[in-house]
């Protein structure tokens, strides 16, 4: 799934840079067990940008992941809740090499929170650990799912500006791009290519009302809208792509397009 390949390429970053010993190791601590962990981490502030330590504390005991301003507060400043939490690497946009980007649901809107620390281990832990949290709460939440689905619905949404040339679903980061960020190739119904309305249940944003499943025969591609008149438009847009019989030429552009993937 792309999710674990997600998983295991980060873990490999960091591993390869402690192995190698590129970080110095100052402070250990016992891995995430129990459904339990706490240390501190430095998170930048919202409005300085300034990095400030602060105590993290991930409970699914409590089904959240909380922060407190100072060592001896009695309230977090911030409660994330497991069922919606996610963590990925995100060195360059955090300006260190253990840099970690931590998203949840607050109000139906994605917030998100940037840490580091100086032990790289230590950031792995608590990767894995926030990763782990939210795994066993999928599995608890929907026991009738496979451990493969779950590990593939763990990610949030990103927006993105989506355009459709021919059977080529392009996407961008900004409308005004000159290049895309990536590229699906929708194929026609005869070669297992289907559109189906909403979202798997155990993907992570489900609280978008109007998502949208596009099947080929190699993996599952979600989306979500924020209007249903948008659904429905790109519905029907996929649909009469998926109806058409795919001409010769396209079963050659997508031969080419797998062998550049590989």
């Amino acid at each position: 799934s792309v999710v674990a390949s997600f998983v295991h390429r980060d873990s490999q970053w960091i591993r390869a840079r402690y192995e190698r010993n590129e970080f110095e190791f100052i402070e250990k601590q016992e891995p995430y067990s129990a459904g339990y962990r706490e240390g501190f981490l430095w998170k930048r502030g919202r409005d300085n940008g300034q990095f400030l330590s602060r105590k993290f504390i991930l409970s699914e005991r409590e089904g959240a992941l909380k922060y407190f301003n100072k060592q001896d507060a009695r309230e977090p400043k911030a409660v994330m809740k497991i069922e919606t939490l996610n963590a990925t690497f995100q060195p360059a946009k955090i300006g260190n090499p253990c840099g970690l980007q931590i998203t949840y649901l607050k109000d139906n809107s994605t917030r998100n929170i940037f840490v580091y620390h100086s032990d790289a281990k230590e950031m792995v832990d608590w990767f894995n650990a926030i990763r782990a949290a939210r795994f066993h709460y999928l599995q608890v939440a929907f026991p009738g799912a496979s451990d493969e689905e779950v590990r593939t619905h763990t990610e949030g949404f990103k927006k993105r500006w989506f355009t459709m040339d021919d059977r080529r679903l392009m996407y961008f980061k900004d409308p005004l791009d000159a290049y895309a960020r990536g590229e699906v190739f929708i194929g026609s119904k005869e070669n297992s290519y289907t559109v189906l309305p909403g979202l798997p249940p155990t993907t992570q944003g489900y609280h978008w009302n109007h998502g949208i499943t596009i099947v080929t025969p190699d993996r599952k591609f979600l989306f979500a809208c924020e209007t249903e008149a948008e659904q429905r438009d790109w519905i029907a847009a996929f649909q009469r792509v998926i109806n058409r019989p795919m001409r010769p030429q396209e079963y050659a552009g997508n031969f080419r397009e797998s062998l550049t993937r590989l």
